[in-house]
């Protein structure tokens, strides 16, 4: 075994994982938001209690779905955290409901799923007040399809998926507690936090789809799960408290359960290929697998040269 990396290291191994483009144009987005990985993980390192925002519903041809990428991710992350005792619930809205909560069971996790309705504006007031009730100390948004300039949510095609996609932004703006957002293309709720005109000048159809709602750390990943898992192994490395009981959850084989889960229970699609298996964003577990076992690696001290 190598020696121990330090910190600074190993949040830079983190960030090599897991913060890269991809094919989607993202680099300059990723280059626009240094240093933030690691001030989300040491933000959410002082959480008392958190709640989660996930949900990308996916209507192409005769498919109408939520994809894989965002429910698995953020379901590990909140069981994570609930492992470590630090409270978590995730919000989703009805179309996307199932996949969340197929998610969340196969963790194993205590983690409440808040629902509400497309629609149901009395439902979102009701879950804004239950999560200022509760006290959070973080909202934390991950692959969630947020507003655009003139108010509609928009898939990377341009698409308005308003009609599966209930405005929770507004949930994620409606308390003091702090904002942490992950996403990869442009659309998602926290891109707002980039630089005016950066994703229309970078990412194919960016003037129509990019988000306008910000955050106060936004991690732009190469994939969206993978934003989730990075938080994870860096909250490890500020946290060492937290590294051995967070590392279980960066695991490949947990991850591709996860996957499956929301596959066969919730019939969730890749969001890029628009297919019924158990893949994210186009990689199946050949490239998702050895990924988050490094990450897990990293979580325990361990990541090799």
């Amino acid at each position: 075994m190598s020696p121990r990396k330090s910190e600074a290291e190993r949040i830079a191994a983190i960030v090599a994982l897991v913060c890269r483009d991809v094919g989607r144009g993202t680099a300059a987005l990723i280059a626009a938001t240094p240093g933030e990985l690691e001030a989300a993980a040491r933000s959410l390192a002082g959480a008392t209690s958190v709640g989660l925002i996930t949900g990308f519903f996916v209507p192409r041809g005769e498919v109408r779905a939520p994809e894989t990428d965002g429910p698995v991710g953020t379901a590990l992350l909140a069981a994570g955290l609930a492992a470590c005792g630090v409270p978590a619930r995730i919000a989703v809205d009805t179309p996307c409901a199932d996949a969340v909560r197929a998610a969340v069971a196969e963790t194993g996790q205590p983690v409440g799923v808040d629902e509400v309705g497309v629609d149901d504006r009395p439902g979102l007031d009701r879950l804004v007040a239950a999560w200022r009730d509760s006290a959070l100390s973080h909202a934390v948004s991950i692959e969630r399809c947020g507003r655009s300039a003139d108010g509609r949510p928009r898939n990377m095609r341009g698409v308005d998926v308003g009609a599966w996609t209930a405005p929770l932004d507004d949930l994620f703006l409606g308390g003091p507690w702090t904002r942490l957002a992950v996403g990869d293309g442009g659309n998602e709720i926290g891109m707002g936090r980039l630089p005016a005109g950066l994703i229309a000048r970078e990412v194919p159809n960016g003037e129509t789809i990019a988000c306008v709602t910000s955050c106060d750390h936004l991690v732009v990943a190469g994939v969206s799960n993978w934003g989730a898992y990075g938080l994870m192994a860096a909250l490890a490395v500020v946290r060492p408290a937290w590294a051995a009981t967070l590392a279980t959850f960066l695991d490949a084989a947990r991850d591709l359960a996860v996957t499956r889960a929301v596959v066969e229970r919730a019939r969730a699609v890749d969001g890029v290929t628009a297919r019924r298996e158990a893949t994210v964003d186009g990689f199946g577990p050949d490239v998702h697998g050895p990924l988050v076992d490094e990450l897990g690696r990293i979580a325990r001290g361990e990541a090799a040269d």
